[in-house]
């Protein structure tokens, strides 16, 4: 049988924010990274979804989701509409899983509001550079929204893309990548390039009770969140279990969605 994925939206105070929809059950919310949208997730949508309500948002600015109202927001603006969506989709916890950026949002979210997760787990994690000094800071940030600005999204996704994926992605698998880092919008990317720079998830993980389930994982061939910085990461969360997967880049879920799916699965089962 075929899973039934579903597009659909949720009106979220003003706001409207598009997501992806399919199965039933325990919620599963997958919050993507800066250059990808909720489509990203099929194999997420598709595999995860006999047991689960899998739900992928499109952050605010991404896709059809309304743009956040304030110029640099920081994670903690992203979380709050996370929790109106859960609100406006009946969903009073949920098993939360944040990819790259998503896992600046993710652990802003359960650091702020941990009786609503039923777990966490954090890929590929940007660290984000709320500790990097301000001239390095600023270089970066000026240079992710300056190539948008120079190039078009389609030109800095044909450049950008490829370097998501490991050695073993496949030519589908890197037009998956490119095609939907083209499709961003500049207004959506440009707030979250400043959330990035202001980020810093290494303090909102130590605001973590200690009772939250927590897992992290990642790909060895990660040029982007690189395995060392995941596990410096990790080290601050001593007793989460790290799980890394042999071969895969940095959008891990979409290169390795079976052993992704495997690792997330068998973690939410043994927490049930």
């Amino acid at each position: 049988m075929t899973t039934s994925i579903a597009d659909r939206q949720a009106k979220v105070g003003d706001s409207v924010i598009t997501y992806r929809e399919a199965g039933a059950g325990p919620a599963l919310v997958l919050l993507h990274g800066i250059g990808s949208a909720a489509r990203a997730f099929d194999d997420q949508l598709a595999g995860l979804s006999k047991t689960l309500r899998v739900i992928a948002w499109d952050a605010p600015g991404y896709a059809g989701s309304t743009a956040l109202p304030m110029e640099a927001p920081v994670a903690a603006d992203y979380a709050a509409v996370l929790a109106r969506l859960l609100d406006a989709l009946g969903i009073e916890a949920c098993h939360l899983v944040g990819h790259s950026l998503g896992a600046l949002m993710a652990a802003s979210f359960a650091a702020d509001r941990p009786k609503r997760i039923l777990s966490l787990t954090l890929a590929s994690i940007a660290g984000g550079h709320a500790k990097l000094p301000a001239a390095d800071r600023e270089k970066q940030l000026a240079q992710r929204i300056g190539d948008v600005a120079a190039l078009g999204a389609r030109e800095m996704a044909e450049k950008r893309g490829p370097r998501l994926l490991g050695r073993d992605a496949t030519p589908v698998m890197i037009r998956r990548v490119v095609d939907t880092m083209a499709s961003i919008r500049p207004d959506g990317y440009a707030q979250a390039a400043r959330m990035l720079a202001s980020g810093d998830v290494k303090a909102d993980i130590a605001r973590l009770p200690a009772s939250m389930p927590v897992q992290i994982l990642y790909g060895d061939a990660d040029v982007i969140t690189p395995p060392a910085r995941n596990i410096e990461i990790a080290a601050t969360r001593p007793l989460a279990p790290v799980h890394v997967i042999p071969g895969a880049g940095h959008a891990v879920y979409l290169e390795k969605p079976a052993q992704f799916n495997d690792v997330v699965s068998r973690f939410i089962a043994s927490v049930k």
